[in-house]
């Protein structure tokens, strides 16, 4: 079985509870959507689980965009500022959940924190999966700048990880593609308002908000079925 997931954001008793609950298996393969790290109690825990598993694959987020430019722009113990400019987006970096994914990394010996470099790099952009005619394409956040004729590679990362979704419309006209996203949480969305995964107008929406007190989801490819574990409960 294919499975989606998405915005981990650091809750690793979540993620393995969801894991079990979905009887995980080296036959499965998962796709996480980006926003592994910050806010939760342990990002980089959650983050070297799935350098672990070979039947991972890594869709990037924003954040840990931001924290993968930290690591390439001011080194990987992240002391080497060039400029006040970078020292004041590492403070807001830090500001906006970063603290929890520093304190995980900090102290890690060099070997691990150039292996997690590495493993980041490495994160795709998008990924597109096919099943019974059916094709969804998985990014973290929307499609900045959508243009249904334009091909994926078209776009830049970045057009993947910021732009959220517009969930009041349809992108692909050919209503057996879907659009697979995170990065909103799906209580915030129009007329949702549950933490529940959001399937209308070609979308499935997948990020219910567990490190706000929401709900961690995995969204199963084969079955379209959907399996909940319960949110943290500290607020970020």
């Amino acid at each position: 079985m294919r499975y989606i997931i998405s915005d981990i954001h650091g809750c690793k008793k979540e993620y393995l509870k969801l894991l079990d609950k979905i009887n995980f298996s080296d036959a499965d393969h998962l796709y996480v959507l980006g926003d592994v790290l910050d806010r939760g109690f342990d990002p980089i825990g959650v983050l070297k689980d799935m350098m672990n598993r070979k039947n991972v694959t890594f869709i990037m987020g924003n954040h840990d965009y931001l924290f993968y430019h930290f690591l390439k722009t001011i080194g990987l113990e992240l002391l080497d500022f060039k400029s006040e400019d970078e020292k004041w987006d590492f403070r807001t970096w830090i500001k906006d959940g970063g603290l929890s994914t520093l304190d995980g990394y900090i102290d890690l010996p060099e070997k691990e924190k150039k292996e997690i470099y590495d493993y980041i790099e490495k994160a795709k952009s998008y990924v597109t999966l096919e099943f019974e005619g059916k094709k969804y394409i998985l990014v973290h956040a929307g499609i900045a700048d959508f243009e249904e004729s334009k091909e994926l590679d078209e776009y830049t990362l970045l057009d993947f990880i910021y732009k959220r979704a517009d969930y009041s419309k349809r992108y692909y006209s050919d209503e057996k593609t879907f659009l697979v996203t995170g990065h909103t949480p799906t209580m915030f969305i129009f007329t949702n308002r549950d933490a529940k995964v959001f399937m209308k107008n070609g979308h499935i929406a997948i990020d219910c908000g567990c490190v706000y007190g929401g709900k961690l989801a995995a969204y199963c490819i084969e079955t379209g079925e959907v399996e909940y574990v319960g949110g943290a409960t500290k607020e970020y």
